[in-house]
């Protein structure tokens, strides 16, 4: 669908391209292209990892092995130097993170078009024009906030693994501010709890916020280049216009990535310290 040939224009055109395809499971509306293009890449991720793990050789390595290792000497090294506990499985969900996110950070770089031209190509426009599929799937909030609440779950466990069940409860009521005396301690309890529960709850937030925020704006610049040069005559700039802000989102896909992993990695490294 093109902006001139829909009533809406400009408008309908991006309306038309933000709207997910939805499919209702229990009373629930769930975004099946999010989690569809997700699996999808989650499970592509995993077999060009196995494929170039399965094929390694201690000899002169390939140049896909010697990038995948490259990756994960990167990433395993900003575990190293932020969690100091056992690696064993805060290093492989980095690992996992990392990859995901820039895998599905990427899709942004497909024509946003495409959907509706092979739908078009099949079935005919007025199909297409009803058809809806957002392949981006951090553009969509529930999938950041999804990867966000199971880090927050993370976060306590690591707390609850780290200074015990007690240790834990007893840390929600004492700290940040630390109080000599029944009295006291009785009389900052409810502060302590209060900043504490915040602060919990800040970090998925922070965490899924940011994510889909930058993702979506992004998102939301292609439709808008896209729109603005949807005719033959502004082709050739839209190309350009188009190009320069792809170059420039493969920072922003690879950055966003980055600051996930890391996040994630400090969080659970804070929840594993002891106050």
């Amino acid at each position: 669908m093109s902006p001139e040939k829909s009533s809406g224009g400009l408008t309908e055109y991006i309306v038309h391209h933000l709207t997910h395809w939805k499919v209702n499971v229990a009373g629930h509306e769930l975004h099946m292209d999010s989690w569809l293009v997700g699996l999808i890449v989650g499970l592509l991720g995993c077999f060009l990892l196995w494929s170039q793990a399965r094929k390694a050789t201690a000899g002169v390595p390939s140049k896909p092995q010697a990038f995948v290792e490259m990756v994960v000497e990167f990433v395993d090294s900003q575990v190293k130097d932020t969690f100091h506990g056992d690696r064993r499985f805060i290093a492989p969900l980095a690992l996992t993170i990392f990859v995901w996110v820039v895998f599905m950070n990427a899709m942004d770089l497909l024509p946003i078009d495409l959907p509706s031209a092979a739908v078009t190509a099949v079935a005919g426009h007025e199909t297409a024009h009803h058809t809806y599929l957002r392949w981006v799937p951090t553009a969509d909030v529930n999938t950041t906030f999804a990867m966000s609440i199971t880090v927050f779950f993370l976060i306590i466990f690591y707390s609850i693994k780290a200074k015990g069940g007690w240790g834990f409860t007893k840390e929600l009521f004492t700290a940040p501010f630390h109080a000599h005396g029944t009295f006291a301690k009785i009389l900052l309890a409810v502060p302590n709890l209060f900043l504490n529960v915040v602060e919990y709850l800040s970090k998925p937030v922070s965490l899924g916020m940011r994510l889909f925020g930058n993702m979506y704006a992004g998102e939301l610049v292609f439709m808008l280049i896209a729109g603005l040069f949807a005719s033959w005559i502004t082709f050739i700039p839209g190309v350009i216009f188009n190009s320069v802000w792809a170059i420039f989102h493969i920072l922003i896909i690879l950055l966003q990535a980055f600051i996930f992993m890391v996040l994630t990695v400090v969080y659970l490294a804070m929840a594993h310290e002891h106050h």
